[in-house]
């Protein structure tokens, strides 16, 4: 195996461990994929992967049903940073509005990886939302949304969002879809991460 390949396996073993034992609620190891200066970004939360590890843990204890699933990987590595994008679902469950859905929202991740102390480690993740459904847990039951709510939220994740707003998270509009001007803006602060830029991006998204 070349040196290559070797760094691309690495880098793949910690986005799967992310997702491992973030699901699993296996919190200490769940800490060792982050840079000291991680961030996450999410439909629900945005800010340091220290608090994300926290509020998360704070969920999953409360019975918040957030699970992911991955499929294909590619990474480009330049010295010691590397982005990473790895194709997704996020299955959420809850009750809306009296009924308890299912939803499904399939994507990417889009990670800025940085070598650390001789790992690649997570600096910064952002997902890409590019579609989602929403159905009910027993296909019997009629589910009826608020047109308007569903319209407020971007094509990609707006069933996502729906639930989210309905359970009391705040949900951030404008996070990057398939197409258009958030996810070119990702695009473009990945090829500066590797081209040697200061910090992985702004993640202050609208």
């Amino acid at each position: 195996m070349d040196q290559l390949m070797a760094e691309k396996l690495a880098i793949r073993e910690t986005v799967e461990n992310w997702v491992l034992w973030r699901d699993a609620g296996d919190w200490e190891r769940f800490k060792t994929v982050w840079h000291p200066e991680g961030w996450m970004n999410a439909t629900w939360f945005q800010g340091p992967a220290e608090k994300f590890i926290e509020v998360s843990r704070e969920g999953f204890n409360k019975g918040v049903n957030i699970l992911h699933f991955y499929g294909g990987f590619s990474c480009d590595i330049a010295g010691d940073r590397a982005i990473a994008q790895t194709k997704m679902t996020i299955n959420q469950r809850a009750m809306v509005d009296g009924v308890l859905v299912d939803v499904v929202c399939t994507g990417r991740m889009f990670d800025f990886v940085q070598k650390h102390e001789g790992r690649w480690l997570i600096r910064r993740r952002q997902p890409i939302y590019e579609k989602d459904r929403m159905d009910p847990v027993d296909p019997s039951v009629t589910l009826k949304l608020d047109q308007g709510v569903l319209d407020s939220f971007p094509e990609g994740y707006r069933h996502l969002g729906y639930l989210q707003s309905r359970i009391g998270f705040p949900v951030r509009k404008a996070l990057p879809g398939l197409k258009g001007a958030s996810v070119e803006k990702i695009y473009a602060e990945g090829k500066a991460w590797l081209a040697g830029s200061e910090k992985p991006g702004d993640p202050n998204w609208a």
